[in-house]
């Protein structure tokens, strides 16, 4: 599923502006997909619109969708009936970014009647633009699914994937629901591996790991351990890579007696530091035989 895709309805008072953003979204670099209506004279009824694009975005992971209406109070309240859709009806400038950052809001509402068409278009840059702050916020979305989650969680560093890390987060996912991959910043790399690593930076480490099906959100972290992360997201189990037994590493962390622990052994002959020793031998002897 690409994220450059965008699932675009309305009623008949929001076919103008649906048009618009469509022709906009292309001209941006992204996907919109135009679900209808496609005649402004004839009047639809807006949950038949709103209720299509919510199943999508519902069975879709990281699927994104705009709603129109007169006032995009009847979309908001018909989406929202869909247990994976976090629909935000943004009328001001102020509310378009923070629907993303603290609620991920996946399906933005907007009016035509009661909002500019040039304020509606700044609105739709903020939310296109803002990402989700992660964080503390994760726990509190998850708190709006209509089912309980279990939520797992495990960190790395995750500079260089090879098939340890890709067994590691296998196995993490078995365990639950959602699975949360927390990474180092580069900044704190550097604290623990020196002033050489990471080799890939914060960004393109998580962007790798969203791209893995297991993996459900990855947040960044400044602190050498995961104490402060872990606080704000409050996960159901915890998994750590290692030697040690569960015991050890509760105390270690300092992980609560609510929370389960889970330790997922090293796989033999893997590690980012032998695939990087790998790489310079490697550059070594080709100069050798240049």
């Amino acid at each position: 599923m690409s994220n450059n895709i965008v699932f675009l309805a309305s009623d008949h008072n929001g076919v103008i502006l649906k048009k618009k953003i469509k022709e906009y979204l292309l001209l941006v670099d992204l996907d919109p997909v135009d679900l209808g209506p496609f005649c402004d004279v004839k009047k639809v009824d807006y949950v038949d619109y709103a209720n299509q694009l919510s199943h999508i975005v519902c069975d879709m992971d990281s699927s994104r969708g705009i709603l129109i209406c007169g006032t995009g109070v009847g979309m908001s309240i018909a989406a929202n009936r869909f247990g994976g859709v976090r629909a935000a009806l943004v009328h001001n400038l102020d509310t378009a970014p923070k629907c993303r950052e603290h609620n991920n809001s996946n399906v933005l509402c907007l009016g035509s009647w009661t909002t500019s068409e040039k304020d509606n278009f700044k609105i739709l840059d903020l939310w296109l633009s803002t990402e989700f702050g992660q964080g503390r916020h994760v726990r509190r979305v998850e708190k709006l699914s209509k089912e309980k989650k279990s939520v797992v969680f495990t960190n790395g560093v995750f500079d260089i994937l090879h098939t340890g890390h890709i067994e590691l987060i296998k196995f993490s996912k078995s365990l639950g629901d959602k699975l949360v991959v927390a990474i180092n910043s580069d900044k704190s790399v550097r604290k623990i591996k020196g002033p050489t690593r990471p080799i890939n930076n914060q960004q393109d480490r998580k962007k790798i790991l969203e791209a893995i099906g297991e993996v459900d959100e990855v947040v960044i972290f400044d602190e050498i351990d995961t104490k402060k992360v872990m606080l704000e997201l409050e996960p159901t189990v915890v998994v750590k890579g290692g030697e040690w037994t569960a015991e050890e590493v509760r105390t270690r962390d300092e992980i609560p007696g609510h929370i389960e622990v889970k330790i997922f052994p090293f796989v033999r002959d893997y590690s980012t530091t032998s695939v990087i020793k790998k790489i310079y031998k490697q550059q070594t002897w080709r100069k050798d035989e240049l």
